[in-house]
Order: structure tokens, then C-alpha cells, then sequence
């Protein structure tokens, strides 16, 4: 935990995360998460991730060959972040963002943390897209007392999933939609001294971690030379698609991108993609299923009827990723997520 020191508070946790969660469009707020937007630089303009550049604008920047970068936000817009929860009445944050193999944002929210006005629990997921976005959603709901997800919301129906599992994805029941209203319910119950107790932000974060290390996740690019030069794949593991014209399924070990196969077509590496997802599902318990992709609907929308088949599948979503994560692997990105539900 980071930031000033005090006695602890009964009050509620706020949960912030940064854009690479790749989160559904609507869900950030309906469960009160804070998001911290990436900088993505398209030749010489700047731009906020979700503000000012989504995922299709970063696709046609790739597709008509401009020169992509991205930059971490500076510690001022964790700053912001933590002020305003804390405003807002939270008397503890809990910060969990992507791998700090992969960026400096971990870092900079520490370094925000250390003067926020209330205590900041920073936490480095060691993954990214909806790995990271349903350890968020799962500290949020947390937070709340263990609220569980109403109708509707945007879930995919999973025929035969198990129904006993809360489905983040249809967010906190809709009658106390923000995070506000808890705040404003833990004063009614202070008022009339029944306040229920509520998780502390040690648990919270203790939550975020462990759903975050029970998550994996697989990939495919088109090309591994945004990776490579961006320093997040070895070129050794690079030449495997350059030179050698493998198309590598790639995963994510202790932060870091790595390899898990080789695999010869771009058919071949979906069908595997899907195989490698669904055996390591049958091996747990309920899971939660998240498709990635960067402008190929059509694709994601085969896979997820794929995996509305598979046993124990809580929910499932397709979604695009986030323009960050787009600008270093490029084109063609296809992705499945499997975490705990």
C-alpha cells in the first residue's frame, strides 16, 4: 500500500485501471472503475486513447503505414485519478494496471501513489487486455460487498454455463449503477449504525491479484515486427515469423510475451488458438471468456460461437482491443482470454 499514513477507514475502495483493460464500452462506469488513458502517438500528434483515437482509427494509422508509438500516462493523471475518488468519497484506492514487463504504467501510479490523499494499493496485473479488465471488474465488484450483476447488460448467453456464477459483464444491479451510491449507502448505514463490513483495500487488492494470476491468454498477429521493434518479443523469437514463415501463438508468461507454439498457416494457428484456449478452460473451474480482435468482427464473432460450446463458460465477450495494445502488434490481432469466474 502507498500513501499517507492514518487509520483505517470503513469507507469504500474505489478500483482504477488504465485503458489497455480493453474493457466493453459501459462497463467501466457501471461498476465505478476509474480509467487511466495511454498516450498513443500517430506520426507527430499525440493522442488519448478513448478520448480522441480508437482502435479503428490506430487500424487505419497501421494499414496506411504511419509510424505508431505509445507513451504511459504521466504520474499527474493517476494523481487526478485518486484525487477525484477520493472526492468522491473512497478512503482507499486499489490501482491495477497491465504487466510492468510491458509499460511503465505500474510505475508511474506508484510514483502518484506515494502523495494521493488517501491510501493507494498499486498493483501490477502481469497481464493485459481483459485479463487485467476482469481483475478490475472483480475488485470493483468486491468493493461493493460482493454486489452481484443483474439482467441483461450486454452478456452473451452461454447455453449450459453455470448459473450459479455472478456475470460481471451485465455490471451492478441497476438500481445503484455508480460507485457514488455506494458511498452514499455506507453513510445511510453509518447513519442508523447497522453499516454492514465492508472489504478493506488490502482485500480488494488481494482480489485483483489473484484473478489476475489466474488468467491467461493467447494471441495471433499478422506480423511479429511491431512487437519486435517495440522490444516486447525477442528477435529470435521474432525470426520465427519473418524468416522462417511460421505463425508463432503467442501468450503471456510472468508479464512477459513469449511463444507458446509454432504453428504453419494463419487457418492452422486459429483452429490451434481455439484448441489451446478451451483445453486449458476444461481444466478449471466456471471461467469467465474474453475474444480480442482489431478490426475483424466477422473472426471474433465465429470464435465466440465456439466458445458459447464449451463447458462451464460463465459469459463471453468480443471486443476490440485497445488502441495501445493494437499499435504494437498491428494488424490481424485474434485473442482469447480465460480467467477464473
Amino acid at each position: 500500500m502507498i500513501g499517507r499514513r492514518g487509520r483505517p477507514a470503513a469507507g469504500p475502495v474505489a478500483v482504477v485501471t488504465d485503458s489497455t483493460a480493453s474493457l466493453p464500452e459501459g462497463l467501466a462506469e457501471r461498476w465505478g472503475v476509474r480509467v487511466v488513458p495511454l498516450d498513443v502517438l500517430v506520426g507527430t500528434r499525440r493522442h488519448v486513447e478513448g478520448v480522441d483515437l480508437s482502435p479503428a482509427d490506430l487500424l487505419g494509422a497501421l494499414q496506411r503505414g504511419e509510424r505508431v508509438s505509445t507513451s504511459q500516462p504521466p504520474p499527474a493523471a493517476f494523481a487526478a485519478a485518486y484525487r477525484a475518488a477520493a472526492e468522491a468519497g473512497a478512503r482507499e484506492v486499489v490501482s491495477v494496471h497491465l504487466s510492468g514487463e510491458l509499460s511503465g504504467t505500474v510505475g508511474a501510479a506508484r510514483v502518484a501513489a506515494a502523495d494521493a490523499p488517501v491510501p493507494v494499493h498499486v498493483v501490477d496485473s502481469a497481464v493485459t487486455v481483459m485479463a487485467l479488465g476482469f481483475a478490475a471488474l472483480a475488485a470493483a465488484r468486491h468493493a461493493r460487498g460482493g454486489a452481484g450483476g443483474g439482467p441483461g447488460g450486454g452478456l452473451v448467453g452461454v447455453p449450459g454455463g453455470d448459473e450459479g456464477a455472478v456475470r460481471l459483464l451485465d455490471g451492478p444491479p441497476a438500481s445503484e449503477p455508480a460507485s457514488t451510491r455506494l458511498v452514499d449507502r455506507v453513510a445511510q448505514w453509518v447513519a442508523r449504525g447497522d453499516a454492514p463490513a465492508l472489504p478493506d483495500g488490502d482485500d480488494v487488492a488481494r482480489v485483483a491479484r489473484e484473478r489476475s494470476a489466474a488468467a491467461r491468454a493467447w494471441f495471433l498477429v499478422d506480423s511479429l515486427d511491431h512487437l519486435r521493434r517495440g522490444g516486447r518479443l525477442s528477435a529470435p523469437a521474432a525470426a520465427l515469423g519473418t524468416v522462417l514463415g511460421l505463425r508463432p501463438l503467442l501468450t503471456l508468461d510472468e508479464g512477459r510475451v513469449v511463444v507458446a507454439e509454432k504453428v504453419r498457416t494463419r487457418r492452422a494457428a486459429r483452429e490451434r488458438l481455439e484448441t489451446v484456449a478451451r483445453a486449458h478452460a476444461e481444466t478449471r473451474g466456471p471461467v469467465r471468456v474474453a475474444v480480442h480482435h482489431l478490426g475483424q468482427p466477422d473472426v471474433a464473432a465465429e470464435l465466440v460461437a465456439q466458445v458459447r460450446r464449451w463447458p462451464r463458460v460463465v459469459e463471453v465477450v468480443a471486443c476490440e482491443t485497445s488502441a495501445v495494445i493494437a499499435a504494437h502488434v498491428g494488424p490481424g490481432l485474434l485473442a482469447v482470454v480465460v480467467v477464473d469466474a
